[in-house]
C-alpha cells in the first residue's frame, strides 16, 4: 500500500558525529483532503460559540478592560505550560511595582509575553500582515527577558532542536533541519495568505498551529507563538472581532491530548483526529469567556449597588472602584496618581470599599497597604493555578 502524502518524509542528518532522522512536514494543505463530514458537530458548535463571544465584546461598555485581563490570563497561562510558576496575581503585583510572591525571572517572563501579545495585536490594527516578520518581531519581545534571552530572539534557529530526549538521536520528536527551515516557512507564510482558502478559517487556524508546532522555527517560544497564531490568524480573517479567545487554558487542562493529537498527525496523518480535538477546545474556551465575562458584569453591578448605599463618600468610592476594575490591585500611592486626588482621599475611599468587603488589603513592599479586588482575581484566577509537574 503506498504511503499517504499526509505523512510527510523523514530525512537523515548529522550533529557532533551522531546520526538522526529528522521530519519534513508536507505542505498545507493536508492531502488527502480533510473529510469535513464527521467535524460538522464540532464545527456548529465552535462557530455558534464564537459568534457569542463577538456578540459579548462588542456590546462590552469598556472591552479594553476585560481584553487587559484575558490577555494577561492568556499570558500567565500559556507560560505556565513551558515550566513558569507564575500566577495572575503575581503578574499583577509585578505590574504595580510591587514583590510577587515567585521567582522574578517567572514573572518577568510572563511580562514579556504580555508585551509581545499587545505589540501583534497593535500590528494587526494597524493594517501589518499576519507574517513572519511579525511574527520574529513578537519572538524577540517574547523571549528580551527571562530564561529565553540566550536562544536568539526574534532570529529563526540555525541549529537543530528538538523535542523529548537529551540529544536529537534519543528525542521523540525532531523538526526540520535549519537547512530546510525557510521553505518549510515560506510554505508556511504562503498559505496563511492564500486567497481562496480551501477550508473556514477555523479548520484553517487548526492546520496553522500543527504545521507552526511541528516546523518548530525557533530554539525556544515556539509553543507561546503557536498558541498566539490562532487567535491573530481569527482576527486577520474577521473570525474574532475582539482579541479574547485563547487556547491555552484548554491546552493546558488537556495537554497529554494535545501532545498525543499533535504526534498522531505527524506519525498517522490524523487531521481529523486533531481537528475534532481542537474545534472542541475553540468552543469550550469562548463558552467559558462569554460566562466569564458575564460573571464580572454582574460583579461590577452589585459591587456598584453596594457602593450607592455609602451615601455621601458613594462618588468618590465609585470613582475608585472604577480604577480598581482596570487593575484588579492597587495601592494608595497608584490611585491618587491616576485619578488627580490626594492620596488621603484615596485611602479613605479603598478604606470605604474595604468595609463593603469589596477590597481586601495586605501589607505591600513599603509602608503602604496593597488593596485587592478579591472576587475579580477569583473569578478570573479559575484555571490559572500553577502546573505540578512532579
Amino acid at each position: 500500500m503506498p504511503k499517504s502524502p499526509r505523512l510527510g518524509r523523514y530525512i537523515t542528518s548529522t550533529t557532533t558525529g551522531e546520526r538522526y532522522k529528522a521530519f519534513l512536514p508536507p505542505d498545507l494543505p493536508p492531502d488527502p483532503p480533510i473529510e469535513l463530514l464527521p467535524l460538522q458537530n464540532q464545527l456548529v458548535r465552535a462557530g455558534k460559540a464564537l459568534g457569542s463571544l463577538n456578540a459579548v465584546s462588542d456590546a462590552l461598555p469598556d472591552s479594553g478592560l476585560f481584553l487587559y485581563y484575558y490577555v494577561r490570563k492568556e499570558a500567565v497561562l500559556s507560560s505556565q505550560i513551558e515550566g513558569t510558576q507564575s500566577s495572575l496575581s503575581d503578574l499583577l503585583l509585578y505590574e504595580s511595582k510591587e514583590v510577587p510572591s515567585t521567582p522574578l525571572d517567572d514573572v518577568a517572563e510572563v511580562s514579556s509575553y504580555v508585551a509581545a501579545l499587545q505589540h501583534g495585536l497593535l500590528r494587526i490594527q494597524d493594517g501589518f500582515p499576519l507574517s513572519l516578520r511579525l511574527i520574529r518581531e513578537m519572538h524577540e519581545i517574547l523571549l528580551s527577558h527571562g530564561r529565553g534571552h540566550a536562544m536568539n530572539p526574534g532570529e529563526f534557529r540555525q541549529s537543530q532542536n528538538w523535542i523529548g530526549g537529551s540529544r536529537p538521536g534519543n528525542a521523540k520528536f525532531v523538526p526540520p533541519p535549519p537547512e530546510h527551515l525557510m521553505e518549510c516557512l515560506d510554505a508556511f507564510e504562503k498559505y496563511m495568505h492564500i486567497e481562496e482558502r480551501p477550508y473556514s478559517a477555523l479548520i484553517d487556524a487548526g492546520l496553522l498551529h500543527v504545521q507552526f508546532e511541528t516546523i518548530h522555527p525557533f530554539l525556544d517560544g515556539n509553543g507561546r507563538i503557536g498558541r498566539l497564531l490562532i487567535t491573530f490568524f481569527l482576527m486577520v480573517v474577521g473570525e474574532l472581532t475582539q482579541p479574547a479567545l485563547y487556547l491555552s487554558l484548554f491546552f493546558k487542562n488537556n495537554r497529554n491530548e494535545y501532545y498525543e493529537r499533535l504526534s498522531a498527525v505527524r506519525s498517522e496523518g490524523d487531521w481529523e483526529g486533531w481537528l475534532a480535538f481542537f474545534l472542541d477546545g475553540v468552543a469550550q474556551t469562548a463558552e467559558q469567556v462569554v460566562r466569564t465575562t458575564h460573571d464580572i458584569n454582574r460583579l461590577f453591578d452589585d459591587d456598584l449597588t453596594q457602593i450607592s448605599k455609602l451615601k455621601r463618600p458613594a462618588i468618590r468610592a465609585k470613582n475608585v472602584h472604577r480604577y480598581l476594575c482596570q487593575r484588579g490591585i492597587v495601592n494608595v500611592k497608584d490611585v491618587a496618581a491616576n485619578l488627580g486626588i490626594t492620596p488621603p482621599t484615596a485611602r479613605s475611599a479603598l478604606n470605604d470599599l474595604k468595609k463593603q468587603g469589596i477590597v481586601q488589603d495586605i501589607k505591600g513592599s513599603g509602608r503602604e497597604r496593597i488593596y485587592v479586588y478579591t472576587a475579580l482575581i477569583e473569578i478570573l484566577d479559575i484555571g490559572a493555578e500553577p502546573i505540578n509537574y512532579k
